[in-house]
């Protein structure tokens, strides 16, 4: 069973989690970094024994700790979305509004997580100041009893986990995490998709892309790198050009949230470890392995078509 986080934002590995799950080593019992944990939902499903989770955006970092120090506990959760949900229902899209200038203002994690369900979407933006600004899903009736509980739930599933292990939040760039990672370390990157128009709390182009590069391959610990392959339309020239010289896996995939229609769109979704791996998981999963020689001879085939 999937462990859902109380966080949504486009591009959630929900569905993907038993295909990377399936990539990590049976024995493995060091530290599990993640440099971009997002919604926390891959951390949170592997459950290891210890992780170092991080991220630039310090929303993710403040509502996660707030969760694990008992701060944010369910049952606040549970009085704080019925009271909110019930003026949302009474005022719509103007409580919206008056909820993402609130947390504009002073950051409370209560207010994220409002924010984060009841957006357009579940899509997770910010302008150049730092601002939240997802429009409004406009569905006044968003926390129905049933949709609170839901939430509820995975709150209370997230704090358990976290009292059973040793994680760590912190709010960093991603070279400083990997930067602590030593031979006994796992890295799970799950970046901005490059090319694919996904926003990051502080971008992400070209040159992040480059420097995450340099930052894995030079890293002495085992990584996994989650990435877009290609989909009906081009492909992740990035592959080819850098990440070809790991092990590459792929599998399709279909994203059924964007902010246009033409954005969902079926992908197919890599994994990229700089380690053997002897199975991936079960056949259902489609995996596919490619050698350094066929992504770069694809590349070069789609580039003069």
């Amino acid at each position: 069973m999937i462990q859902v986080p109380p966080i949504k934002s486009q591009g959630i590995k929900t569905k993907l989690v038993p295909w990377i799950k399936s990539v990590v080593p049976n024995n493995f019992d060091g530290l599990w970094i993640e440099p971009f944990m997002g919604t926390g939902v891959v951390a949170f499903n592997i459950a290891p024994r210890r992780a170092l989770l991080c991220d630039t955006n310090p929303h993710i970092i403040r509502f996660y700790s707030a969760v694990q120090s008992g701060e944010i506990t369910p049952g606040l959760v549970r009085a704080y979305l019925r009271e909110e949900g019930d003026k949302l229902l009474a005022r719509g899209q103007d409580h919206y509004y008056e909820i993402r200038a609130r947390f504009n203002d002073t950051h409370q994690p209560l207010d994220f997580l409002f924010l984060s369900r009841a957006g357009f979407n579940g899509m997770m933006r910010f302008n150049r100041k730092g601002g939240f600004n997802i429009p409004f899903c406009r569905k006044p009736n968003r926390f129905a009893q049933a949709y609170v509980t839901k939430i509820v739930n995975q709150v209370d599933g997230i704090a358990k986990i976290l009292n059973m292990k040793e994680f760590q939040f912190v709010c960093q760039p991603f070279e400083e995490t990997i930067a602590l990672a030593d031979e006994n370390c796992l890295i799970y990157c799950d970046p901005p998709y490059i090319g694919r128009h996904v926003d990051y709390y502080n971008g992400w182009n070209d040159e992040s892309e480059n420097r995450l590069f340099d930052s894995l391959q030079q890293s002495q610990a085992k990584f996994i790198l989650s990435t877009w392959h290609h989909n009906d339309f081009r492909k992740n020239e990035y592959i080819a050009s850098h990440w070809s010289f790991f092990n590459v896996f792929t599998k399709d995939h279909f994203y059924h949230v964007g902010g246009k229609e033409k954005n969902r769109n079926p992908v197919v979704e890599a994994i990229i470890t700089n380690y053997s791996v002897e199975t991936v998981v079960a056949p259902q999963f489609q995996a596919k392995s490619y050698s350094q020689l066929q992504l770069l001879d694809s590349a070069a085939s789609y580039k003069s078509s």
